[in-house]
């Protein structure tokens, strides 16, 4: 209750900061939450079969040749009208710790994801800050991109088959991998040993997804969140959490009594930043940007800022696959 009870005041201690700051994006109220209670499922229920792909889920369109100087983008392309707009809108996490989290102490929004968005403003507007960013939870990502609310999303979003048929993604630029969070002292040493466990994910992530495919004896409990997770975790309503090492690594960190198994991943989660299908042109830009992110160092630097302490330091960017056509 202890532990709880701080992370409760941790989070309006953040929340007040972040009025008493001017952040450099236009703040936005979590939407609408998927459902207003967390549902447990009754294990063993009928996996849906993965799509067949006709084209590696990897591979994405190629990069323009070269990268125009910011204020020079092409008429009548995406780029063009995100530099009339003066701002590149962003959908994001803001409690995922590490990747995109905001800062009591600034009020701003940070991680890796956002050194990403950093990155993308840079390169359309000249200017690093010229970005809004838009919380929205798992869930928000490809409903969001579809309607053109936001002009990309950058939320540990993983790349597959299923969502290539509704949105578009840039090439993978980061690795992760599905592990399973315990209490330090847990008899769970394994995912072997969550046969009856309850297991908490956000629902409309893949990691929900590969739970209730792969464990089905674990009771997989749905939620808006990892943050919520971590709330009915601390609660004692749920004995575990599943989701991908990046993000089970930050909430760890905010709970000295968590820890992430040490165990081979359920799977590999490849990361994508993810575009309106009919923004070819902005995912070529954007897999140029990612390109000179890694050549210029800044991905490395940007590791190692982040994710290195709690992930480890002899860390590669994924080699990106081209070759997709429109």
């Amino acid at each position: 209750m202890r532990r709880l009870v701080s992370f409760i005041i941790l989070g309006l201690l953040a929340g007040l900061l972040a009025g008493c700051t001017g952040p450099r994006y236009a703040d936005t109220p979590l939407p609408p939450p998927v459902s207003s209670v967390p549902s447990a499922d009754k294990p063993g229920g009928p996996p849906q079969a993965p799509p067949t792909c006709d084209t590696n889920p990897l591979a994405s369109y190629d990069p323009v040749k070269s990268l125009p100087k910011p204020g020079a983008m092409p008429a009548g392309s995406t780029m063009a009208a995100i530099a009339k707009r003066g701002r590149l809108i962003v959908g994001v996490s803001a409690d995922t710790y590490l990747m995109g989290a905001r800062n009591p102490a600034t009020g701003e929004i940070e991680g890796f994801d956002i050194d990403v968005v950093k990155s993308m403003a840079q390169a359309i507007l000249g200017d690093k800050n010229a970005y809004e960013l838009r919380v929205i939870t798992a869930a928000d990502r490809i409903p969001l991109l579809k309607n053109r609310a936001v002009d990309m999303v950058a939320r540990n979003l993983s790349i597959t088959c299923q969502r290539w048929s509704e949105i578009a993604f840039s090439a993978e630029y980061y690795r992760s991998g599905q592990k399973v969070l315990v209490r330090d002292g847990s008899p769970i040493k394994s995912a072997t040993d969550l046969d009856g466990v309850k297991v908490c994910a956000p629902e409309a992530t893949s990691s929900i997804g590969l739970l209730r495919k792969e464990l089905p004896g674990a009771i997989a409990v749905g939620s808006n969140t990892h943050t919520e997770c971590l709330i009915l975790f601390q609660r004692g309503e749920v004995d575990a959490i599943t989701g991908d090492d990046t993000v089970l690594a930050g909430l760890a960190r905010q709970d000295p009594y968590a820890k992430v198994l040490a165990m081979k991943p359920l799977s590999q989660e490849p990361y994508g930043l993810g575009f309106n299908a009919e923004d070819v042109d902005l995912v070529r830009f954007a897999n140029a940007v990612l390109a000179k992110r890694v050549a210029d160092g800044e991905w490395k630097a940007s590791y190692d800022r982040w994710l290195a302490e709690p992930l480890g330091g002899d860390v590669s960017p994924p080699k990106p696959v081209y070759g997709r056509k429109p």
